[in-house]
């Protein structure tokens, strides 16, 4: 027999008993974020190759070892590993942050990375993500942080996540710091891991944060990035922690926290987590202003951050905080016996959409005796089943039943029938 297909390792199908926590968790990111007046942005899911190569830095793991790229006809593509580089394209291609235009947007979707998978991170992996442009002060990365800190209390795992703050300075510091870096770990390259030996010429930053002991061992006195920063990015640092510090948001001052891509600059910011064991990171962001120009365009300030919807989601239900009511589909499942009560069914169901647009109806299709279809109302997970046979069908009247509580079935009139469900699904 020939092989059974199966979705590509990493690759991973998001169920109907799965999909609820998606919706609710998108659903209360796109809320916040039109409270805070950000504006969707959609990108294509393929892009040339040389705009993440151009972007991303052709020495980065992600370039390097990561991407999923082929080739069509001439072109060489690249399935989008990260959300940025796409969005600095589209705004420059249709000409949305010339002349100081401020843009504030977001976007959601997949990426994909070619990774060993392992909990909370895939090779195709869905992330949301926020870009701001030419704002250039702490101010906005304040919000941004706080944006996402009223997001971890709207979910529930405020107390679960620490943010760790750095700031990287200009590209002008950052080479300065580099070469001081590297003049000390050449001293000690003998305890460097092979990884971070490659690292030292094409990015040595990178090497900061390895989880090699042996190589953390040989970082110990080394020349700290802080001791390098210019003073507008210092001024700048002092201004996000003071604004932090006025909202109430703790954070830890982490002098290793670099990133992993080569578009940084200044402030930098990583939201983690203990309770999700080495896949600690659950957002990351911060400033790009040399990105925008690197790319082709005028200089323009920008900053931003991504979160993982997969990772925080599995933080959401290991923390127990899954509200109760999004595992609930159907709010009502209407059962009729005979075809003038099927007929009668079908007509009342369409009125009561029509008088309460959210409620969840299903009305049962198939036939089947009392038994069967209230069976199936059961297994629906609906919270009251509509009873319709001849005798209600004569009367006007609904047999309204309570699935999964207390209280007796009760008959209610046609027309009284959508403001007694109202009622009854709310103290429900």
């Amino acid at each position: 027999m020939s092989k059974s297909l199966q979705a590509i390792r990493g690759m991973n199908d998001i169920l109907p008993d799965q999909s609820p926590l998606w919706r609710y968790f998108e659903g209360t990111v796109a809320g916040l974020l039109d409270s805070y007046g950000y504006s969707q942005i959609r990108t294509p899911i393929v892009e040339f190759t040389e705009l993440f190569k151009r972007s991303i830095g052709e020495v980065t793991d992600i370039v390097e070892k990561e991407m999923y790229t082929f080739q069509d006809n001439k072109d060489s593509l690249t399935l989008r590993p990260e959300g940025t580089a796409a969005c600095v394209r589209a705004v420059l291609e249709h000409g949305i942050i010339g002349n100081g235009q401020v843009q504030k947007l977001w976007y959601v979707g997949p990426m994909f990375r070619h990774e060993r998978p392992q909990l909370g991170r895939y090779r195709q992996f869905h992330q949301i993500g926020v870009e701001v442009f030419n704002l250039a002060g702490p101010d906005i990365d304040a919000e941004l942080i706080m944006l996402t800190w009223r997001l971890w209390a709207l979910l529930g795992i405020q107390d679960a996540v620490t943010l760790e703050l750095n700031s990287l300075g200009t590209s002008e510091a950052r080479a300065r710091y580099r070469d001081a870096l590297v003049e000390f770990l050449s001293q000690r390259i003998d305890q460097l891991d092979e990884d971070s030996k490659r690292r030292l010429q094409s990015n040595p930053l990178r090497i900061l944060d390895s989880k090699n002991e042996g190589t953390q061992a040989a970082l110990v006195g080394a020349p700290k990035l802080e001791e390098y920063l210019d003073e507008e990015s210092r001024v700048h640092f002092e201004g996000v922690k003071a604004r932090l510090d006025a909202a109430g948001i703790p954070f830890v001052i982490n002098t290793k926290l670099v990133r992993g891509l080569d578009y940084y600059s200044k402030t930098v910011f990583e939201w983690v987590t203990d309770k999700l064991g080495a896949q600690g990171t659950v957002c990351a962001g911060g400033r790009y202003d040399g990105l925008v120009e690197q790319m082709g365009g005028k200089p323009t300030t920008g900053v931003g951050f991504a979160m993982g919807i997969e990772r925080l989601l599995l933080l959401i239900e290991t923390l127990g905080k899954v509200p109760e009511s999004i595992s609930r589909t159907l709010d009502v499942y209407l059962c009729a016996f005979g075809e003038q009560a099927e007929l009668a069914g079908l007509k009342l169901s369409e009125q009561l959409r029509d008088r309460l647009p959210k409620l969840r109806l299903a009305v049962n299709a198939g036939g089947g005796n009392f038994k069967n279809q209230f069976k199936k109302a059961d297994k629906s997970g609906a919270l009251f089943a509509l009873i319709l046979g001849d005798d209600e069908l004569a009367k006007q009247q609904v047999g309204v039943k309570p699935l999964r509580g207390q209280g007796e079935q009760q008959n209610i009139a046609w027309d009284a029938l959508a403001e007694h469900l109202e009622t009854a699904i709310a103290q429900a």
